[in-house]
């Protein structure tokens, strides 16, 4: 039932089919779209006399400000079928630069006024201001914070746990009164057929809101998984091996990943993004392994035999069944970032699938180097080069050390490689250059897929 093999999966951009890029093309119709509903809103039924070019221009910003921060919540919905043509990551990624973009256009959108038309703004103490201008400034306070804890999450020592929390806080606070601030102040918005429209709008808000964060997780409560073995691996790495108590995981691909929550009810906001290391053919169990670096992860790698655990995915792109029409991989991964290629090389193993692969693993020194045992035997059993890389070798050392850099990758990919899938998962820097050296190598972009190592 977890065998994903039995599905045509969906191609990468590389192979680019008509229905891909179809699907591509569709989804970012509805995003367009649904950044121009505001517009539809405000012109409905005709407008207000015009008013001066600085004036329409900064209403024009702060209802683009508003469809942008309504948006944010479906690219961090885990909506499958809007994520699966291009990956969760990349989805996580786009809602990052998306948000930055949406509080530049909140903050034009208050500068305009308060250059030009500061009686429009009346007094800024909130104490004296009317009720609505103070709830547009606590909507653009809330989505500043927003975007200051989550880039300086780390620097500012917020537990991961708590600054979900506090990130859905500001979110659901901020969007609340930023339609406060529009229905309040009525530019554009006083006819009643119009304030039925912003009521669908932001119903159609809510109605998202609740499927996140209640039905799903609701849905996960009565599916629940165990933690069946807790295995430890050189590098300080950890596999849990979870058995489902209900439903196995359904369209599981190999190199997906999903969310997880052990010992802990679906409902808190506690649960963090792994990769599935093993692969569907050796379901329907799953595997993660895990390496602690903060947060919850130094509790997860101490689950017992026996805990509850809850899943919600699969989700990502990272895998073979994006290309099953490509004559051959190249993967290169840092540390824990082997864990999506692990995944998709059991697959090949399981299914005696042989293409040619190679592999590139970079880490600190021999003994952190996780499941070199396991990648070993897979020499034998695929047609599998493996190419360990090393910080600090050991003495005698006869593979490659130091960084991944445009030489190394030429000594070690033939020219034919150049047009095969090539598959990166590792930290940010490691992946930045790699694909920099990659290009330089004459690889095509749309060849090259990473897997972006922390999602938040």
């Amino acid at each position: 039932m977890a065998n994903s093999s039995t599905t045509a999966p969906p191609l990468a951009p590389g192979a680019a089919p008509a229905r891909f890029w179809f699907r591509v093309a569709l989804l970012l119709a509805l995003a367009a779209g649904f950044i121009g509903l505001p517009f539809v809103i405000l012109f409905y039924g005709g407008r207000p006399l015009p008013g001066t070019f600085t004036w329409d221009f900064a209403m024009a910003l702060g209802f683009a400000a508003l469809a942008l921060a309504a948006l944010q919540f479906a690219l961090t919905g885990r909506l499958k079928w809007l994520t699966r043509p291009f990956g969760a990551d990349i989805v996580y990624l786009f809602h990052r630069y998306l948000s930055w973009g949406a509080v530049a256009i909140m903050l034009a959108h208050f500068a305009l006024l308060y250059l030009w038309h500061q009686p429009a703004l009346g007094v800024l103490n909130p104490l004296e201001a009317r009720w609505e201008l103070t709830s547009g400034r606590l909507a653009l306070g809330c989505f500043v914070a927003l975007i200051i804890t989550s880039q300086f999450r780390k620097v500012l020592r917020l537990k991961y746990e708590w600054w979900r929390g506090l990130h859905l806080t500001l979110a659901i606070v901020g969007f609340v009164a930023a339609v406060a601030h529009v229905l309040g102040v009525g530019n554009y918005t006083a006819n009643p057929d119009k304030r039925w429209l912003w009521a669908a709008v932001s119903l159609a808000w809510l109605g998202l809101l609740v499927w996140v964060r209640l039905v799903r997780p609701w849905q996960q409560r009565r599916n629940p998984w165990r933690v069946v073995a807790n295995t430890a691996h050189r590098g300080g790495v950890h596999s849990l091996e979870l058995k489902p108590e209900g439903q196995a995981l359904p369209g599981w691909q190999p190199g997906q990943f999903a969310w997880l929550s052990v010992g802990r009810s679906p409902f808190l906001l506690k649960e963090h993004p792994f990769t599935i290391s093993s692969a569907p053919e050796h379901g329907p169990n799953l595997v993660f392994s895990i390496k602690p670096l903060g947060d919850d992860t130094e509790a997860l790698i101490n689950t017992a035999p026996g805990t509850l655990a809850y899943i919600d995915g699969p989700y990502g792109a990272f895998s073979i069944d994006r290309a099953p029409g490509a004559g051959g991989f190249v993967m290169i991964a840092g540390g824990v970032g082997i864990t999506p290629i692990l995944s998709n090389l059991q697959a090949m193993v399981a299914r005696n699938d042989q293409r040619p692969v190679i592999v590139l693993y970079a880490n600190p020194d021999w003994d952190s180097v996780s499941f070199r045992d396991e990648l070993d035997v897979m020499r034998h059993r695929l047609e599998l080069t493996l190419v360990h890389v090393l910080d600090a070798p050991p003495e005698g050392w006869r593979s490659e050390s130091g960084r991944i850099d445009q030489a190394m990758l030429e000594r070690h990919l033939p020219p034919h490689s150049r047009h095969w899938p090539h598959m990166l998962c590792g930290p940010a820097p490691m992946t930045d250059a790699v694909r920099k050296a990659l290009k330089a190598l004459g690889v095509p972009a749309h060849r090259i897929d990473y897997e972006v190592f922390e999602l938040v």
